[in-house]
């Protein structure tokens, strides 16, 4: 009995929900290295539609993404109430806006379901599943997917 409870509580993931395009999602908490208030970005000319531009990070200069854009919804007015989430990328910082970090949730694999097919290659990449939680629909998006656009794309 003792195994079979150290079996589930290990395999329970953490995942930190946040608002994009009044859209709940969100992250493994070990994806993410920092959240911060929204400040003023530098714009990049020619720069995708969905790189706000960039920061500095205690040094770094790393790219910040508008998530609704890149998700494919409405372009974001960043404003002061936003939020910037940094992640590392393949080491390699990244940092997404969003409305604002809701709480952190505890699940259970079993409680992840697959995203629907919905004949867009799109959403089954961005989105690696949904949870249905307090009912919520809570889709987890794919990081890979979000920091590495095709080629096409840009």
């Amino acid at each position: 009995m003792q195994v079979q409870l150290e079996e589930q509580h290990s395999a329970v993931q953490e995942y930190v929900t946040f608002s994009v395009a009044d859209q709940v999602f969100c992250l493994r908490i070990n994806q993410i290295r920092e959240i911060r208030r929204w400040s003023p970005v530098t714009i990049l000319p020619h720069a995708p539609h969905y790189v706000l531009g960039v920061m500095n990070l205690r040094g770094a200069v790393i790219p910040i993404y508008d998530l609704a854009s890149r998700l494919g919804l409405a372009r974001s007015d960043a404003s002061e109430r936003d939020v910037v989430i940094v992640v590392n990328l393949d080491g390699n910082l990244l940092g997404l806006l969003a409305e604002a970090v809701s709480e952190i949730i505890s699940i259970n694999p079993e409680e992840i379901q697959d995203t629907p097919s919905v004949d867009s290659r799109d959403t089954m990449e961005f989105i690696q599943g949904i949870i249905s939680k307090n009912e919520q629909m809570i889709r987890i998006v794919n990081l890979n997917a979000v920091g590495f656009p095709d080629k096409d794309e840009v």
